[in-house]
């Protein structure tokens, strides 16, 4: 028996009574079929209700699925069929969908009439919704339709849904992913989108409240939107608010010229790291001055940053030695750079490897990675091996 759907009636029912009509295993939980439900199922985009269902006790209904024409609660105990149950929704959680659905539906309607574009896709998270348009946009037009759709908020507009008849549906003009059969249910929002949908919508705009475009990226052959609405937007505006707040006392910048002081705090960042990667590489270049020509193959711990490093084996090389491994601390691990004038050091580097914790990889003259050891360990490694191969460690 097809469950009837008491939410296409009234989106905003939160409680009703029904009986049981089935009750399945199926996993390590059970799925529960009732006559009535006010529990949307998972479809068009938008996850399956949560709530409470209770009989002869209180089950939570973590999913609400639809198969056949049957809506299938999924709880963790089991009903019997037959009894009655009243259900409960999970209220917040399922007026919050509403609202982004109902946003989703304004801004779609707006790119339509105002670009041409379609919805190609839809996916309402329980932290944001994302939607997929059928070709390219830019910035600025995604925030003329962002300030569009508030406006069609504050109008306070009625949203409509019916299931209009074949006659009244073959000459209506209105937005669908797909062919449809059989009845078609359109929610219509005047003036700005007319569209097939299923899902529970709210009865007015103002209820939507906030409409806000977080993002927009290249996907496909389009683009995609991250977007909020309502009290989930609310609390996004807020948070990035404090955000704002500290960054403006720590720069010591008005709030609205936040962004100028973090840019010339970047650009100050970006002359202080030129400076110290010259002072880095001259002092590497110092400490290979300072090895005597023609010593023998060098083991160097210093806290030079990874470019130094390699400059300071290139230079130790230079002179003639045959082999360096420099070695320089990164928090809890070593970064190395091993180099040699003849010898393949692969199969050396594998076997320190092993033996420290550590990976990396390169050519057979020049191998760069890191080890979880500490100094003395690799210290230990690297002494044995200075009889056969003739190194220092400092």
């Amino acid at each position: 028996m097809e469950t009837q759907r008491l939410y296409e009636q009234d989106s905003h029912a939160k409680v009703f009574r029904a009986h049981v009509t089935a009750c399945e295993a199926v996993g390590k939980g059970y799925r529960i079929a009732l006559d009535r439900t006010c529990f949307f199922p998972e479809g068009g985009g938008q996850f399956g209700d949560r709530g409470v269902l209770t009989g002869d006790t209180q089950l939570c209904v973590t999913d609400t699925q639809e198969e056949n024409g049957v809506i299938w609660h999924h709880t963790n105990h089991p009903l019997t069929p037959g009894t009655q149950a009243e259900g409960r929704l999970d209220w917040p959680l399922r007026f919050a969908r509403m609202q982004c659905h109902s946003g989703e539906h304004i801004v779609s309607g707006l790119f339509h009439q105002r670009y041409g574009l379609e919805n190609v896709g839809f996916h309402l998270g329980d932290e944001e919704m994302t939607l997929d348009l059928s070709g390219p946009v830019t910035w600025e037009e995604a925030r003329e339709v962002e300030r569009l759709a508030n406006q069609a908020v504050a109008l306070n507009l009625p949203v409509q849904a019916e299931v209009p008849s074949p006659e009244v549906l073959d000459k209506l003009a209105y937005r669908s992913k797909r062919p449809l059969e059989g009845p078609v249910r359109i929610v219509t929002i005047p003036g700005y989108d007319v569209c097939a949908c299923c899902a529970p919508h709210v009865s007015h705009t103002g209820e939507i409240g906030l409409i806000h475009i977080l993002s927009l990226q290249n996907y496909k052959s389009g683009v995609r939107l991250r977007a909020l609405c309502g009290s989930r937007a609310v609390e996004d505006i807020l948070s990035k608010q404090q955000s704002i707040t500290d960054i403006s006392v720590r720069l010591s910048a008005r709030q609205d010229r936040v962004a100028g002081a973090v840019e010339r705090l970047a650009a100050e960042l970006e002359c202080v790291k030129q400076r110290n990667a010259t002072l880095g590489r001259q002092l590497a270049q110092g400490m290979a001055d300072a090895i005597p020509a023609g010593a023998g193959g060098q083991v160097l711990f210093t806290a030079l940053d990874t470019s130094a490093l390699r400059t300071l084996v290139n230079a130790v090389l230079a002179k003639g030695i045959p082999l360096c491994a420099a070695f320089a601390q990164e928090e809890e691990r070593w970064q190395y750079i091993v180099g040699a004038v003849e010898m393949d050091l692969r199969p050396l580097v594998k076997e320190m490897n092993a033996a420290l914790r550590g990976r990396g990889g390169g050519s057979a003259q020049m191998v760069q990675g890191s080890v979880q050891a500490d100094r003395k360990e690799i210290a230990a490694w690297w002494t044995p091996r200075l009889d056969s191969l003739g190194f220092c460690v400092q």
